[in-house]
């Protein structure tokens, strides 16, 4: 699997990250700092915990970070669930939680299996 295949699969912008990262390498590079982001982890903390405020940053995190790498299926979801969030407001749409979800295993599961063949 190529870096483009891993993009292609994850529903992400290759080319537009590639252009905004200035080049592939570096693209690479931060795709795979994507699995060491514990911003998922710190929704879902949240989430159970009802700390919506905490839950607003953890998501507003990881939507930055989905856009900058041009990770558009899990970017769509996440920055929704972030103005559902914004100001501490409570979860009430837990299918767009589910959608995040979702989205970020599909991610990693795309990153882990370019990082897999890549070795």
């Amino acid at each position: 699997m190529t870096l483009r295949e891993c993009y292609q699969a994850l529903g992400g912008d290759f080319e537009d990250t590639v252009f905004r990262l200035a080049n592939a390498d570096l693209v690479e590079m931060f795709a795979l700092e994507f699995l060491k982001d514990t911003s998922m982890e710190e929704l879902v903390e949240a989430i159970k915990e009802k700390d919506y405020n905490k839950a607003f940053v953890a998501a507003h995190t990881l939507k930055g970070v989905a856009n900058n790498l041009g990770f558009t299926m899990l970017a769509l979801p996440v920055t929704d669930l972030t103005e559902e969030l914004r100001g501490g407001n409570p979860l009430e749409d837990m299918e767009l939680y589910a959608e995040v979800k979702e989205a970020f295993d599909r991610t990693v599961k795309a990153l882990r299996e370019y990082a897999a063949n890549k070795e």
